[in-house]
């Protein structure tokens, strides 16, 4: 194997992207530091987009562009793809989501990398005393590509969902931007965005994937800035 870092290409929305706001954070920007030095994660998710307006705006050409045979391509969408009132987003869960996503896996293998589908992370949607899973159909088309394709799947959705249950409503609060502005019940505080991805690193961790071994022990996580 080569001697250079194994590189981890993030391709989603505005959930994962990286932020200079000093409130707003996307899950992305903060996976590096639950990862050793053998591991570098290149963040190339941006706001608005889907799986399919991301491949059409070339942004999927430019992470194979660098992907190598040791590298990974972890793949978070579902957000965009299920805004029916933005048709050039839109994709419908079972048969042209599950066509792009395919390309995306397609890629990774053409590379020798390795695709890591991720189903959409929960919002802050509650309901009865219970959090609720506002992309049912993504989520079960995911999991289909991934036995269709035999890919690895992280189900950060029903991950993102326990978290929230387990702590409660006025603490999920305050990982989402609502806390700040009070209408955004879709994206992160800082605080959210961190811990999103500490329970996406603790499930690559339990996972088979290779790369599983460079994740930190739980006695070295990182929380920044008290997060």
């Amino acid at each position: 194997m080569s001697h250079e870092k194994i590189k981890v290409f993030l391709a989603s929305d505005s959930t994962v992207q990286k932020y200079d706001d000093p409130h707003q954070g996307g899950w992305g920007e903060f996976l590096q530091k639950y990862f050793t030095d053998e591991v570098q994660v290149e963040n190339h998710a941006i706001g608005g987009r889907s799986s399919k307006t991301f491949i059409e705006e070339g942004r999927l050409d430019t992470i194979v562009n660098e992907l190598s045979q040791q590298d990974y391509l972890f793949i978070q969408m579902g957000h965009n793809d299920s805004t029916k009132s933005k048709p050039e987003r839109y994709t419908e869960p079972f048969s042209t989501y599950k066509q792009y996503l395919k390309m995306y896996v397609n890629a990774a293998n053409e590379c020798g990398a390795q695709s890591v589908l991720i189903t959409p992370v929960a919002r802050l949607h509650f309901e009865n005393d219970k959090f609720i899973n506002d992309f049912e159909d993504y989520c079960r088309a995911m999991k289909e590509v991934a036995e269709e394709e035999q890919v690895p799947l992280i189900d950060l959705m029903d991950k993102s969902l326990e978290y929230y249950q387990s702590i409660g409503y006025e603490e999920a609060l305050t990982l989402f931007m609502v806390s700040v502005n009070e209408t955004d019940f879709t994206h992160f505080t800082k605080k959210g965005a961190n811990q999103i991805a500490r329970i996406l690193a603790e499930e690559i961790k339990a996972s088979d994937l290779q790369i599983s071994k460079f994740i930190r022990s739980s006695s070295n996580d990182v929380l920044i800035g008290g997060l």
